[in-house]
């Protein structure tokens, strides 16, 4: 299967190391991977912040970047993202496009998915050959829960992770506050809501909390590193792309204390 590998902005500039790990993942499967150059932002930052008429370039350059029939499914390692495409390109193309873009972003959306989405139902495996001896913990992030609706496939993923305690996190379906530009335009409820996720990350003693999107991570694990929690926030796609003949060091550096010093 040809699969193209849509980075995202945020994975692009800031987690090349979640990427990386897709395209390892991938690449194990058989998969042949194509990373179209001209893509870029999907726009839901505009979207979410009412901005839709300005979110038609994005929407447009994403259906150009990928509409390559040759092109079997696009895979993101991010629900927000892959959420976005899902359920906003076609509607905001609608109202301020035209029938073409309407078309594209139609056929875009159909064969765009998240990470757990493409690994249970499109390459039909739960079984990766991953080992990570780590405490780990789950964090569901909203846009994969509510929108994607990936249900327990992120959970069977690392469930057969080789190695891993792996532990519930309660209230795992909470927002962690990110939410883009919510977190700027709502700080204290924000920093409230973050505050909330991470006493519930500390009382499962995990040594990491994962997720599959790098933006909830990004904010959980910012906060954890402020609060000299000792616990790391790492992508799935890391993690199911650790082997033992080949060990994935988790090392985003903005997860890092030291990076948000």
């Amino acid at each position: 299967m040809r699969v193209a590998l849509f980075s995202t902005c945020i994975g692009d500039a800031m987690f090349p190391d979640v990427v990386k790990a897709t395209a390892v993942i991938l690449s194990r499967l058989g998969h042949e991977v194509v990373f179209p150059e001209q893509q870029s932002c999907c726009g839901q930052m505009h979207v979410n912040t009412g901005y839709q008429r300005e979110a038609i370039p994005q929407i447009k350059n994403y259906v150009d970047a990928f509409s390559d029939p040759s092109i079997d499914c696009v895979v993101a390692p991010s629900g927000s993202c892959a959420g976005a495409v899902r359920e906003q390109h076609e509607h905001v193309a609608s109202r301020y496009g035209n029938a073409a873009l309407v078309d594209g972003a139609r056929a875009t959306a159909k064969k765009t998915y998240d990470l757990s989405e493409f690994l249970i139902d499109v390459a039909g495996t739960d079984q990766l050959g991953a080992f990570f001896p780590h405490r780990v913990t789950y964090h569901s992030t909203c846009h994969s829960l509510r929108f994607l609706k990936v249900g327990d496939r992120p959970l069977r993923l690392l469930r057969n992770v080789e190695g891993i305690d792996l532990v519930e996190l309660p209230h795992a379906d909470e927002c962690c506050g990110f939410g883009g530009t919510f977190s700027v335009k709502n700080a204290e409820v924000s920093a409230s809501m973050v505050g909330d996720k991470c006493r519930n990350i500390k009382s499962t003693e995990a040594e990491y909390v994962t997720a599959g999107d790098a933006s909830c991570l990004m904010n959980i694990g910012g906060a954890l590193s402020r609060q000299h929690a000792g616990v790391r926030a790492v992508h799935m796609a890391e993690i199911l792309a650790s082997t033992k003949d080949h060990p994935w060091t988790p090392s985003s550096a903005i997860y890092t204390k030291e990076a948000m010093l």
